[in-house]
């Protein structure tokens, strides 16, 4: 039996923000269809763990322009609306949102919002047509970590810890 990872969403008024919280997957397949069904399957854990999810998205989107970024503890998915018009919901249908999606709101930006920005997200180029697994898109097993390492921020917060210290110590500043 197959279980289901946890996803977060977002929405602006020409694309929908996907993110599908699954850390270290293997594996895995990534299919959209112009109709809005949004499908995605990987193992992880230490016993190789199915999961699976199927989306079925309030709307049509727009395959060739979508985009995915895998990373190492998510993958993350920009999809473009066919048409530019912001969603009541994610999901078609009238049922109740599932207990694994939830909003994003690191990314939610409200329909009435001006302060929005025009290009939220840079993914470098990567798209929906490089990848795949699922109905004739192709395999995704070559696929890298493409999330950027912390170690850069951390330096550079050692380092603003490390002038704070010197400045708290009055023998350690230069006299003037």
């Amino acid at each position: 039996m197959s279980r289901v990872p946890e996803v977060k969403w977002a929405q602006r008024e020409d694309k929908v923000y996907i993110t599908v919280l699954l850390p270290d997957a293997k594996s895995p397949k990534v299919n959209l269809e112009p109709d809005g069904t949004f499908t995605f399957s990987a193992t992880a854990g230490a016993e190789n763990h199915l999961y699976e999810l199927k989306l079925d998205l309030y709307d049509k989107v727009n395959v060739e322009e979508s985009k995915i970024n895998l990373g190492v503890r998510s993958i993350f998915c920009v999809i473009e609306k066919a048409e530019k018009e912001w969603w009541k919901k994610l999901l078609r249908g009238d049922e109740k949102t599932p207990h694994y999606v939830k909003v994003d709101w690191d990314k939610w930006a409200d329909e009435d919002s001006d302060d929005v920005p025009v290009d939220d997200l840079d993914l470098g180029g990567m798209d929906f047509s490089n990848f795949g697994g699922m109905d004739g898109m192709g395999e995704m097993d070559d696929m890298g970590d493409d999330e950027p390492d912390d170690t850069e921020d951390e330096e550079q917060e050692a380092e603003k810890q490390d002038g704070e210290a010197l400045e708290a110590r009055p023998e350690a500043v230069p006299s003037a």
